[in-house]
């Protein structure tokens, strides 16, 4: 079953969704052919996107 849920800025988490989320934090990440591992490439590519996407959003703030 697929839930949609709408956040706004802000908005805390419920308790049931925390209860949801706390027993994920012990599992470890599994890696298919649909979401492999990140090459070091990649994940330079995805910290310099990440750090590029955090100043542009400094900068509207």
């Amino acid at each position: 079953m697929i839930t949609t849920v709408q956040y706004k800025k802000g908005q805390k988490l419920t308790e049931e969704q925390i209860a949801e989320i706390e027993p994920a934090k012990s599992k470890p990440i599994v890696f298919d052919e649909d979401s492999p591992e990140l090459t070091p490439a990649m994940e330079k590519a995805f910290i310099l996107a990440a750090r590029s996407r955090n100043r542009h959003k400094k900068a509207i703030s």
